[in-house]
């Protein structure tokens, strides 16, 4: 196997970014982190989630949320009564869900006085040329003027070819774009381990090296309310990993999972890929 797989502890959130100030994360929240097992969207944990981003904003760092939940918002909002093929229960749900979904946190953030902008991006846009520099040159000025983004997938449009993976896939790409300081990807489990979650026997992988493979210990199964599952994860790391950029995998169901990164990473569960340096 190469590179390095580390499970010792360690510092993951450092004090300063490149801009020498803060840093700019990108946090990316999963459907099974932000939907309760009946299907329906658990406000209590979103308003918690909410509740550590407003205080990543004042300890200086820059956050752009890249946030699933729109197509289960939407799903619980109308009861259709006949049959909907796969592409228009998502473009109907999506359209229903998106409204509900950045309505919440409007609400939400509007109680830290912060400003929220809605970006719906398709994968068109992250290829060379004037999309990619018109998204790029958008989200810039809402951080220069203290609003926080909230991206996600374009999903009444996008369909089939033109889709994400999913929204690991659509964070790293923005992690990217953003030239972000890291990427924390949030899921329902801790993190990679050597064996499967639930298998006592398995040991949580702190520290990932770069050119480590781990293909050997990532289970295949998906999400039960998204697209993607711990290989998009593990996927998307390794590619964010390798454009320099650091890459936390880690609960987003734990309580203040957010604020324990930042201040006590060596007691908190989580994968951390370390770009080259």
């Amino acid at each position: 196997m190469k590179g390095n797989i580390n499970s010792s502890k360690h510092s993951t959130l450092p004090l300063k970014g490149e801009r020498g100030g803060g840093l700019r994360l990108v946090i990316k929240i999963g459907s099974n982190v932000l939907t309760r097992p009946d299907g329906k969207l658990d406000v209590t944990r979103m308003s918690a989630l909410v509740d550590q981003v407003a205080w990543l904003r004042q300890q200086g760092h820059e956050v752009i949320l890249v946030s699933s939940g729109a197509v289960a918002c939407g799903r619980r909002e109308l009861k259709v009564d006949h049959a909907l093929d796969t592409v228009e229960q998502r473009q109907l749900f999506s359209a229903l869900g998106q409204v509900k979904l950045v309505g919440l946190y409007y609400d939400l953030f509007r109680e830290f006085h912060i400003h929220v902008g809605q970006v719906l991006t398709m994968k068109e846009n992250f290829q060379s040329g004037e999309q990619f520099e018109n998204q790029r040159a958008c989200m810039r000025v809402m951080l220069e003027n203290g609003v926080l983004p909230i991206v996600n997938e374009n999903d009444t449009v996008c369909v089939t070819e033109l889709m994400f993976t999913d929204n690991d896939e659509l964070s790293g790409l923005i992690a990217q774009m953003m030239e972000a300081d890291m990427l924390i990807l949030l899921s329902n489990i801790d993190g990679i381990f050597t064996g499967h979650p639930d298998n006592p026997q398995s040991q949580l992988i702190h520290s990932v090296a770069p050119g480590t493979d781990l293909s050997a210990y990532i289970q295949s199964e998906k999400s039960a309310f998204g697209r993607g599952g711990m290989h998009s994860k593990y996927t998307t790391a390794s590619k964010v990993q390798a454009a320099g950029i650091r890459v936390i995998i880690a609960n987003g169901e734990r309580e203040n999972i957010l604020i324990n990164l930042a201040e006590r990473p060596e007691t908190t569960p989580h994968t951390e890929f370390i770009p080259k340096q």
